[in-house]
């Protein structure tokens, strides 16, 4: 399975959803390099998800723009792929058939789907419940499936809009750690928002911090730690006790009196 990673640049991107509502964020910029697992953290209402989904082609923004590696992000594609909180199978279906679900409508061969959807399964450690029906698996096994289905597609960034928020302490420390591992040997990107400062630190690479209203990225701060990443670390818990810090202090963060909002 051959992915790779991809620039990201966002810039200029501002959005409203109509002209009777305010502005959800204002003239955001940012740059991701190829391979980063980026983590966008704010309260609710700052605008996170809806920048997830700008940057996913589900919606367009209103000034600005998405580039990935050059190309602009005008529409959805398989080279970005999002993770939403459900993991949205296809209940009659077996594991495999959810996964190579994409493929068929691509029309890939039927040898080369196996081929590709045996990988996929078997980088979420699903192997052994290949032909199982997915209402037979728990909350964890079936986000495993929908993260499969993602990885089939050979995506260059993966977004995850807190797909792990609903699962057990247990089972949602497991999935983050397995996905950032399987990004970083297959080099592919990952921005995920989020409200946990745990999971920022354990899966990214780097934190931005959005906050205001409209919302706008008020902080960025690196997490350079090796893996794997254990939260009882002591860097990794020094490293949390510093972003819980920066991300108290943006919730006081107010915009300046010249900005101005876009039209």
């Amino acid at each position: 399975m051959a992915i790779r990673g991809t620039e990201i640049k966002i810039q200029g991107l501002t959005h409203r959803y109509s002209s009777r509502t305010g502005v959800t964020f204002n003239r955001v910029d940012l740059v991701s390099p190829p391979g980063e697992a980026l983590a966008i953290i704010g309260r609710s209402g700052c605008g996170k998800s809806t920048l997830l989904h700008i940057l996913a082609g589900i919606l367009k923004p209103t000034e600005g723009k998405v580039l990935l590696n050059g190309t602009a992000i005008t529409a959805p594609s398989p080279r970005w792929v999002m993770m939403f909180q459900a993991p949205h199978l296809f209940p009659w279906m077996t594991v495999s058939q959810n996964v190579g679900v994409g493929l068929s409508f691509g029309r890939w061969s039927k040898e080369e789907t196996e081929e590709r959807v045996t990988e996929a399964i078997k980088l979420v450690e699903l192997q052994d419940f290949a032909t199982a029906n997915v209402q037979d698996l728990s909350g964890g096994q079936q986000q495993r499936v929908a993260l499969a289905r993602s990885l089939v597609m050979e995506p260059e960034l993966l977004l995850l809009d807190e797909p792990f928020s609903a699962l057990d302490a247990f089972t949602r420390s497991s999935l983050q750690k397995d996905v950032r591992n399987i990004a970083k040997r297959k080099g592919f990107n990952i921005v995920f928002v989020t409200h946990d400062i745990d999971e920022a630190v354990i899966m990214g690479d780097r934190a931005v911090i959005m906050a205001g209203s409209p919302g706008n990225i008020v902080h960025e701060l690196d997490i350079d730690l090796p893996d794997p990443r254990d939260r009882h670390d002591t860097a990794v818990q020094a490293l949390r006790t510093r972003l819980m810090a920066t991300f108290q202090e943006a919730a006081n963060y107010k915009k300046p009196e010249s900005a101005t909002l876009a039209a």
